[in-house]
């Protein structure tokens, strides 16, 4: 079987490139962490598949390191614990995994980062929409068109495109720009 793999490449080539045009959305998303951590606030981070495991590699970078020596600076993925998603999954519903944890942790001016590549996770949806109740600055990395989400979040960063692992490419290049920022920041100004 012969497979085109120089235009597999050029196509996710394309789609990371179509990605300058969330810049400026990128730049906002950087400010608004860079000043909830300044305050004292956190990021708490979720999204279901690869991108639940996407929100535990981006709070592993800001607790841990990006590139650079720095301080640990507060996030975390509400992806990891597994007795509190099967429970809430088992008692509630799935819709309501994240609803139910960012009632009970996420504080007013605190973070609040959604991904999900098609923008119409319902789970990912009531979560933010339940941190927005509750004070918290909402950012999502979304896809396609950026589905029902990007009518809730106050920041969306909606990669143009329905092929979830391009989504999901771009989607790194974007949070590893992210972490890479606000790590110099802080290296900067600790």
């Amino acid at each position: 079987m012969q497979v085109d793999i120089e235009e597999s490449i050029k196509s996710s080539s394309e789609i990371i490139r179509n990605a300058t045009k969330l810049a400026t959305k990128i730049q906002s998303a950087i400010e608004i962490i860079i000043s909830t951590i300044e305050q004292g606030h956190k990021i708490v981070l979720f999204g279901n598949g690869g991108s639940a495991a996407d929100a535990q590699h981006i709070a592993a970078e800001l607790i841990g390191r990006f590139k650079i020596e720095r301080r640990s600076l507060p996030a975390i993925s509400l992806t990891t614990d597994s007795s509190i998603l099967t429970s809430l999954s088992n008692d509630y519903s799935f819709d309501m995994i994240f609803e139910r944890q960012c009632e009970g942790l996420v504080l007013k001016d605190d973070v609040v980062i959604g991904i999900s590549t098609s923008g119409n996770s319902k789970n990912v949806e009531r979560g933010i929409s339940a941190s927005k109740k509750r004070g918290a600055k909402t950012i999502a990395l979304l896809g396609n068109n950026g589905g029902i989400i990007k009518n809730v979040v106050d920041l969306d960063i909606t990669v143009d495109s329905e092929n979830t692992s391009q989504i999901q490419e771009v989607h790194r290049v974007i949070y590893h720009i992210i972490c890479e920022h606000v790590e110099k920041y802080f290296e900067k100004n600790d």
